[in-house]
């Protein structure tokens, strides 16, 4: 698993986060893009912000400039880019919430975006986390579009082979910039080589999205401000999220997850390896590192099983530099483990 920050260095980066974020409503008459490329925001006095790439795709997407023509504009054409982007914010207006931290503008979203900060999820959830008996933050991130919280317990742990020991966990995934819902999700942790695989519920149940009340509509700008409505209802909803958490290393729904991985160690690859991982790559769009280092790990752990491949998909998510990208390899393991017995086959026997 790739281990991120430390606990105290996510928490002082999380504080110092929070310090420095604003958040605004405007009607996009009241925006504008600057000849330097910054987004002004006309609020009593006009403020000027960096536009971060995030943002940018977010008012490409908006105002609908496909991001190929939009990139190619913010490159080689600011001023037509400018005149595009300005046109669109006064012929059609309307409210948009504008999320900036310090000098730069991280998003452009819908005012009814419900406003769940990375800060509060951490301290509500924390203090559940380190309850659990034998709990242990085995890594966590703050990158540009999320934060991540992964949390093991030895307390619930059975072997997948003999001297194979995985422990049950979970995975807390949050963004703040509408690049996702609040996620509360399995992990598994294989103690044998310190790989981790997020298990995706895709149900509804785990997921939480960013979709509140609408802000109050206005023909100018204006900073949103932590209420005390907000406040309760993100209390509220936040003891949700702390159930979720338990359940997440419920021993039951554990063992049920050990035996379908138990099941994977009697599926062969029968045919050549190199296709299985070629497929593989081809199916799920692994890049050619990506591809490389899971057929490497997949020859040294020496394990011609789909166990195996699973186990080499996230082994190699430890060597990508990007902790998103890391991630999503994670949560390809419980993909490959969980492919239909037909795709599984054609991978399998590929020659």
């Amino acid at each position: 698993m790739k281990t991120g920050r430390t606990l105290t260095e996510m928490a002082q980066a999380l504080e110092t986060q929070q310090a420095l974020k604003k958040d605004y409503v405007a009607d996009t008459r009241a925006l504008e893009m600057t000849p330097a490329g910054q987004l002004a925001i006309a609020n009593n006095t006009t403020q000027t912000f960096d536009v971060t790439s995030n943002a940018h795709r977010q008012i490409g997407d908006r105002i609908g400039i496909p991001a190929k023509y939009y990139n190619r504009m913010l490159t080689k054409a600011p001023e037509l880019l400018r005149a595009n982007v300005n046109h669109w914010f006064q012929t059609n207006p309307e409210q948009r919430m504008i999320r900036t931290l310090g000098e730069s503008a991280r998003a452009f979203l819908s005012r009814r975006y419900r406003r769940l900060d990375n800060f509060d999820l951490a301290e509500a959830v924390l203090p559940t986390l380190l309850q659990m008996e034998g709990a242990q933050v085995m890594s966590c991130e703050l990158t540009e579009t999320r934060m991540y919280l992964k949390v093991v317990t030895a307390k619930v742990q059975a072997d997948v082979k003999v001297g194979d020991p995985v422990q049950a966990g979970v995975c807390i995934s949050n963004s703040e910039i509408g690049m996702g819902a609040l996620r509360v999700e399995p992990l598994v942790y294989r103690l044998v080589c310190t790989n981790g695989m997020v298990t995706p519920d895709r149900s509804a149940r785990n997921r939480f999205t960013h979709l509140g009340r609408a802000a109050a509509d206005t023909p100018d700008a204006y900073e949103l401000f932590s209420d005390q409505t907000l406040a309760a209802d993100n209390a509220a909803f936040f003891l949700k999220v702390q159930d979720l958490v338990r359940d997440a290393v419920d021993r039951t729904k554990f063992e049920a997850l050990v035996a379908q991985m138990r099941a994977t160690t009697e599926h062969r690859i029968e045919g050549n390896p190199v296709k299985a991982v070629e497929l593989l790559s081809n199916k799920f769009k692994l890049q050619q590192s990506e591809s490389s280092g899971v057929l490497q790990h997949l020859i040294q752990g020496g394990d011609l099983s789909q166990w195996g491949l699973l186990n080499a998909v996230t082994r190699t998510a430890q060597d990508v530099e990007s902790y998103d990208r890391a991630t999503e390899l994670e949560e390809l393991g419980a993909t490959v483990m969980s492919l239909p017995s037909a795709q599984w086959k054609q991978l399998a026997t590929a020659v």
